[in-house]
């Protein structure tokens, strides 16, 4: 089987790669080239990032996120390609999220990431599926895995340092996926013929708390970690502070913290028939070993 795969260099198709390895051919789509797409599948990986410091132009997020997935989808439809798989995001249904995130869910992205995204997939679901092949939008949630960035890293840098954790008073429950699972999906939908097409949210079973996620983080490095249950007034305000002067702590890294964000996997699982190779505890516990390296 051959994939034509956009964004390699990126965090998931790196690990695609390495998943895949040498069973699958790959051609990886170069930049600003024409889209010859001979392969069986395309797999829609490059994309605008979400600028957490919101320094980016906003257009930068509409030419590549949306205006380059109809360009790509197009070129899809009209080749002999069979499999059509485009990675999305939770963000293109909301930033913030009431219960638990279902693919009914009403989309109401508030950033022009999340918007960008939004308007790729409406564009892709406007569009006639010949009989012959199958489209499927994927939005996963907090992705993570091996060597991977982000809020985890910081996470672990409080632990490792002996820094308290300070939040112990917020309660919440989030979800992750490990990109191993992610990529097993990914395999899945491209095995499996009978699979309908459409739109799927991708998590990992299990959802946990940021306090949890504090004392795995212990686990893994056997340190066992401080965690304050500082009033949530005394909490916000040296947010505030952070906004204005370097801080560890500032209003965004507090809501994305202590905010929940709880994504339905239910969909994806029964369509597949499957169960994920890697539990939640256990993916997260391979991330964050790749932080002591």
């Amino acid at each position: 089987m051959s994939i034509y795969l956009t964004g390699a260099s990126g965090f998931v198709g790196k690990n695609l790669i390495s998943y895949f390895k040498n069973k699958i051919e790959i051609k990886k789509h170069v930049r600003d080239s024409e889209f010859l797409i001979k392969e069986k599948t395309v797999i829609h990986l490059a994309g605008k990032a979400h600028d957490l410091k919101n320094s980016s132009n906003k257009d930068e997020y509409y030419e590549v996120n949306t205006e380059l997935t109809k360009q790509i989808f197009d070129s899809f439809l009209t080749s002999d390609s069979r499999v059509f798989i485009y990675m999305s995001s939770v963000k293109a249904v909301a930033d913030s999220v009431v219960g638990i995130l279902s693919e009914d869910y009403v989309s109401n992205p508030k950033t022009h990431y999340g918007k960008s995204k939004l308007l790729a997939e409406r564009y892709i679901l406007s569009k006639k599926i010949p009989n012959n092949k199958r489209v499927y939008i994927l939005r996963p949630c907090m992705i993570h895995g091996p060597n991977n960035k982000g809020n985890l890293n910081l996470l672990y840098s409080f632990v490792a340092r002996g820094i308290p954790y300070p939040f112990g008073k917020y309660e919440n429950q989030r979800s992750f996926v490990s990109v191993e699972n992610l990529c097993f999906v990914i395999s899945q939908l491209i095995e499996k013929h009978n699979t309908p097409s459409g739109v799927y949210n991708i998590a990992d079973d299990h959802v946990l708390s940021t306090k949890e996620l504090v004392t795995i983080i212990g686990e893994v490095i056997g340190r066992k970690p401080i965690i304050l249950n500082l009033p949530k007034g005394l909490v916000r305000l040296l947010a505030k502070i952070g906004d204005s002067m370097p801080f560890p702590i500032n209003s965004h890294r507090l809501d994305k913290l202590t905010e929940s964000y709880v994504v339905s996997n239910s969909k994806i699982k029964k369509a597949l028939q499957i169960q994920l190779p890697l539990s939640s505890r256990k993916g997260l516990k391979l991330t964050i070993e790749s932080f002591k390296l």
